[in-house]
């Protein structure tokens, strides 16, 4: 069941009580309550919240179930404008909340590209009059995303841009790369590159490897990531600036990212829940709504990057949710659309990593709020008291099969469609206000 809550009707206080909360932030992890107050805001939390102190407030029972900060998904394309047939900010919205996601940070890859002024106040215009969730634009980092003429990072940042990215494309030029992380530190800029070599990974459409031969499709082999990757951070090092690697696919790029760190460099790495999920093998036959950018790679890519997850190599888990329409899938492998939906899995499919005993619980949950909202400078993915109430309620337990009927997304075309799943968002809060009930 969904609610709207942009109208402007009064609001009491609200208990959530009987619940497990979880807040990696102020590492807290109890048994108690959590009272909101009339403004949308956490009033108190923890044990000393009960039924018994908020008499006056509605209250949500909640035992054997945890409540976290609502995720912030740090990659996620949303079809306005230009692709609305795809997705648009009402069936994102309706998608992420089910899925317990109450903030998105979104990628310029729209048409026309979030390049300019105009274009970013549409966006930010549109989202505050249709979306239900929190959306945080970003705008690109070269215009039309072309590699080569660098965006008024200035003027785009003081009309709101959190950050700045061309999506789906890397920055390939040495020159103008160099120019972007030397003018966005001065701005304090945040700089999210997609670490894939053009030259590279051109008209490749799967990792290159066994498969790619036995399918007789052009691969993309790992070092297409690692070049990119280690180019930017010989950069970073003469800057300094704040610099986030969007994407990991590959075991060997971890090498790198550990080793710029035990020189002290500073810097972010997220990847997406299909890379911790599946591998290469799960494209079987031709399973075009499996072709995804960067592509699965090998089971020993997977493990890595659920290790790295664990130890804190990699920072954020991202769904990378691109619904594309079915038509755009059902095609042959080299031409269909590169994307899958996945706001709505992404938790569950988190979860996994939990139930299969890879990750803990407090890794998983900081990575998909605290650690997203520290690298944006948002003062979102917590439960401290006088922060926004932005809350998602989960069953941990709580087997589910996901069916393609459904997907609250307007496109379809899920990489897991059929898969069991175990964990399911029950409630989700935004500004206080229930937005979401199961």
């Amino acid at each position: 069941m969904f609610k709207n809550f942009n109208g402007k009707q009064s609001m009491k206080k609200q208990c959530i009580t009987n619940v497990r909360i979880i807040d990696p932030k102020n590492s807290l992890d109890e048994i108690g309550g959590i009272l909101i107050n009339e403004q949308g805001k956490i009033e108190a939390i923890g044990k000393k919240v009960s039924e018994l102190n908020a008499s006056d407030a509605t209250i949500y029972n909640c035992p054997k179930k945890i409540a976290i900060p609502g995720i912030i998904d740090m990659r996620v394309f949303v079809g306005e404008p230009g692709f609305e047939y795809k997705e648009n900010f009402r069936t994102l919205s309706q998608a992420a909340i089910s899925g317990g996601v109450t903030a998105a940070i979104t990628m310029p890859n729209t048409n026309p590209v979030v390049d300019n002024v105009s274009t970013l106040d549409f966006i930010k215009r549109r989202s505050r009059d249709k979306s239900i969730i929190k959306i945080f634009p970003l705008a690109s980092l070269t215009k039309n995303t072309n590699g080569e003429d660098m965006t008024e990072f200035g003027l785009l940042k003081l009309r709101g841009a959190w950050g700045f990215t061309d999506g789906l494309h890397c920055v390939q030029n040495n020159k103008v790369m160099d120019k972007i992380l030397n003018y966005a530190k001065n701005k304090d800029a945040l700089i999210v590159q997609f670490p894939q070599d053009n030259e590279l990974s051109k008209n490749g459409v799967i990792h290159e490897g066994f498969l790619s031969t036995k399918l007789g499709l052009k691969g993309i082999p790992d070092i297409a990531e690692q070049i990119i990757i280690e180019r930017d951070l010989r950069l970073l090092e003469q800057y300094n600036g704040r610099y986030h690697i969007s994407l990991l696919s590959s075991k060997k790029s971890l090498e790198i990212i550990k080793s710029a760190r035990a020189r002290g460099l500073k810097f972010t790495v997220g990847v997406s829940i299909n890379n911790l999920s599946l591998n290469d093998n799960d494209i079987g036959d031709f399973r075009t709504f499996l072709k995804l950018s960067p592509p699965l790679r090998s089971e020993d890519d997977r493990i890595a990057l659920i290790e790295a997850v664990e130890d804190g190599t990699i920072d954020v888990i991202v769904s990378d949710h691109k619904p594309e329409d079915e038509e755009s899938k059902r095609l042959t492998f080299q031409q269909a659309a590169t994307g899958a939906s996945g706001i709505e899995t992404l938790l569950a499919l988190s979860l996994e990593l939990v139930h299969n005993e890879k990750c803990t619980l407090n890794t998983i949950i900081k990575s998909l709020t605290s650690n997203p909202a520290e690298i944006l400078g948002l003062r979102n993915g917590t439960l401290s008291v006088g922060s926004e109430a932005d809350i998602a309620i989960f069953d941990l337990q709580k087997p589910w099969v996901l069916n393609k009927e459904n997907i609250k997304s307007k496109s379809k075309n899920t990489a897991i469609e059929k898969r069991k799943l175990q964990g399911k968002v029950e409630k989700t809060f935004i500004n206080g206000k229930l937005v979401f009930s199961e």
